[in-house]
């Protein structure tokens, strides 16, 4: 049951979300990947392998993995303005490491844990919005190649196994930083930096860094309900806690008026829809 688990669900999870981001636009493609796709079925695996205690701390340390994530975020934007793709890559995840390795050695609370992403974000989309700018006229998303659903399936099958593989011998804390790692967010962003350049990039990042808010609103609720709730009752209560948190937003956002310089038009050209 586990291993049909890490096969499917989380690699099914990412098709989807590919999905729908290409109907919606690249900007809701980075929101979309954002949600815990990929560290929520690993989270889920890992209770049920390792039991609802170990689950629990491995969720809390998720919430400082988010940090990296942010990180991720912040220097892919900003280095894919100069570089190509595979440079951009090496150097957004080299950056993610350092981060991880800086983290792993914390040791705090959930409320705590959270306090510092909700920092993170803060300061994540204050980075991201300061060079996204307006889409250009006539944008439109690349025709994506026939191999890209499936390469995207198979890193996040590859990426499970690895994490829950090391979930028994790494411990709670390592797997749960390691969780958010990002191998989805990787594979979108260096699509659409190599077939829409930076601006694109830009704008698919900033919806991941918006995306963050709820993805850690989901590992907190994970944190603290798993061993009174159990696996079933905390995981419920967690994805409709993300789910409230994202429409909470897009609707926020629907009603701040854009500030971004060059930024008149109210609708996005790429999307045909209100900037989210």
């Amino acid at each position: 049951m586990t291993l049909l688990l890490k096969l499917a669900l989380a690699p099914l999870l990412v098709v989807g979300s590919s999905l729908a981001g290409r109907r919606w636009g690249v900007r809701v493609a980075g929101t979309l990947v954002a949600f815990p796709i990929v560290a929520g079925p690993i989270l889920l695996i890992t209770c049920l392998e390792q039991g609802v205690r170990f689950g629990a701390r491995s969720a809390a340390a998720s919430l400082l993995g988010l940090v990296s994530l942010a990180v991720f975020a912040v220097v892919f934007a900003y280095t894919g303005r100069r570089f190509p793709w595979p440079v951009t890559v090496v150097v957004s995840w080299t950056a993610t490491v350092v981060a991880d390795i800086a983290l792993a050695g914390l040791t705090v609370g959930a409320g705590w844990a959270l306090l510092l992403v909700m920092m993170a974000v803060w300061a994540a989309a204050r980075l991201t919005r300061a060079i996204e700018g307006p889409a250009p006229a006539g944008a439109g998303a690349a025709r994506p190649p026939w191999w890209d659903l499936p390469a995207r399936a198979a890193a996040t099958a590859a990426l499970v196994l690895s994490v829950t593989g090391l979930a028994a011998t790494a411990g709670p804390v390592v797997t749960g930083i390691l969780a958010p790692f990002p191998i989805a967010t990787s594979v979108v962003a260096a699509f659409v930096l190599a077939q829409q350049g930076p601006p694109a990039v830009i704008r698919t990042l900033a919806g991941v860094v918006q995306g963050l808010v709820g993805f850690a609103v989901f590992c907190f609720l994970t944190a603290v309900l798993l061993v009174p709730l159990g696996v079933a009752g905390a995981f419920g209560v967690a994805v409709a806690g993300v789910l409230i948190t994202q429409l909470i937003g897009v609707a926020v956002r629907r009603r701040r008026p854009d500030t971004r310089p060059g930024a008149g038009a109210p609708v996005d050209v790429t999307t045909g829809r209100r900037p989210l």
